[in-house]
């Protein structure tokens, strides 16, 4: 079972029940062992008024009607049933008592022997009763009163479900609190920084509530100046840079190497490309998910646009269905434009796009014959500022671009890979929901 909830109470109703059990054995155990010792009891005093009313009785060599009357005299002082036989099992004499029960009883009598080989009998119904149940069910003499029985398992059935009855709420309400704390922890991860769990009553889980909101508090301060600092960074860098670009433009023509000039030019577009992608990366960051602008983009148009100006070809639509998705389109041509100068600049001597619509989605594939990128860094290669090996030596870059394009790609519930081109080269694919 996944639910805590339904772990605690199945596991406070198990142990209930286990003790309900338990104790119910228990309490029939000395209930037995208590009518075993009334039972020998109730025999010892049989044989003791046997024995007394053999003394008390004529002998069995009187006459017929003096033991009748002796035994109906006694009969009516000890309120019993009683009837007295020979040793030969002929029957001496009864009391009326007896003989009316006799017809109408169940069971057979109670034979209590005497000395002189006489027997007498007693009608008695719940030791008849229960003798008689013991032989039908070949177990002990002197079973279980069902009575009692029933008592003992209504009583303790009543336990049982009054008590898992009063604890469903109150571990209810300890788990819905534990489903509140996780539920707030959810929306925090996701991206919900300014979210914070209701506090709730005094004990453990409030206060886990309570240390969840403070440490959300600085984890979102922290956040906050982070990208106050690189976006403050970030856009005081464009000053002096500005002012290099200047500075060059205004030497004079003797000063200038053509070599070093085109270095000093790239060298100053690289720092260019990294502001404004730090910039709009912390932009992005600061909004957040929700403040980010959803309109109709016209994905054709915009691939088409960016295609023609970084001079790679543009292969067409596969699919049916207008290649529109909802999202902003500044920062939709940001991570095309990416992925394009991306495959521009490693991806060797041919570079194509491909627009794939369909299923609710809309995949755009940007495929070049480069070196490829290794099986185990084609998660990695979109991690800010991770570039391939001999890369930066080659053509520049700082390992921004990538990074910048999983995030637009993320904010507008997609997402970004790369795959293996076959006969060599990469696709790097922003598939978004359409």
């Amino acid at each position: 079972m996944k639910s805590l909830f339904l772990r605690i109470y199945v596991t406070v109703v198990a142990v209930l029940l286990a003790f309900a059990l338990l104790a119910g054995a228990l309490a029939q155990r000395q209930l037995d062992k208590e009518r075993a010792g009334f039972e020998a009891l109730q025999d010892e005093r049989l044989q003791g008024m046997a024995q007394l009313l053999h003394q008390a009785l004529p002998p069995a060599s009187a006459s017929v009607a003096e033991q009748a009357e002796a035994l109906r005299r006694w009969s009516l002082q000890l309120r019993m049933p009683l009837a007295l036989e020979g040793p030969d099992g002929e029957r001496i004499a009864a009391s009326p008592w007896f003989e009316r029960r006799e017809d109408r009883f169940p069971f057979a009598p109670e034979v209590l022997p005497m000395p002189d080989g006489r027997r007498l009998l007693l009608l008695r119904a719940q030791r008849s009763a229960a003798r008689l149940s013991g032989e039908r069910g070949g177990g002990s003499a002197w079973p279980r009163s069902p009575a009692g029985v029933n008592a003992v398992l209504m009583l303790f059935g009543l336990l049982f479900v009054g008590v898992a009855v009063g604890a469903y709420p109150v571990v209810r309400q300890l788990t819905r609190r534990l489903e509140t704390l996780k539920q707030g922890v959810e929306r925090f991860g996701a991206g919900e920084l300014a979210h914070r769990v209701q506090l709730a009553g005094q004990d453990e889980v409030a206060a886990v509530a309570a240390s969840f909101n403070e440490t959300a508090d600085r984890v979102a301060q922290l956040l906050q100046s982070h990208q106050n600092l690189v976006a403050n960074a970030s856009h005081e860098l464009r000053s002096p840079l500005a002012r290099l670009r200047m500075a060059l433009a205004m030497r004079p023509e003797v000063e200038r190497d053509p070599k070093l000039e085109a270095e000093l030019q790239r060298n100053l577009s690289e720092l260019d490309g990294l502001v404004e992608e730090l910039l709009m990366s912390a932009r992005m960051e600061a909004l957040g998910q929700q403040a980010l602008r959803r309109e109709p983009v016209d994905l054709l148009g915009l691939v088409a646009e960016e295609a023609a100006r970084v001079g790679v070809e543009l292969d067409g639509v596969e699919g049916v269905g207008q290649p529109t998705v909802l999202g902003d389109e500044r920062l939709l041509r940001r991570a095309v434009r990416n992925l394009l100068e991306n495959a521009r600049r490693y991806g060797g001597d041919r570079q194509s796009v491909t627009l794939a619509a369909g299923s609710g989605r809309v995949d755009v594939r940007v495929a070049d014959r480069g070196p490829g990128v290794p099986e185990g860094l084609r998660d990695r290669i979109f991690e800010p500022f991770f570039r391939l090996p001999g890369h930066a030596e080659q053509a520049g870059g700082v390992g921004l671009g990538l990074a910048l394009v999983r995030q637009v790609a993320r904010s507008h519930g997609g997402s970004v890979r790369c795959e293996a081109r076959e006969g060599g080269g990469s696709v790097f694919v922003i598939s978004l929901p359409s």
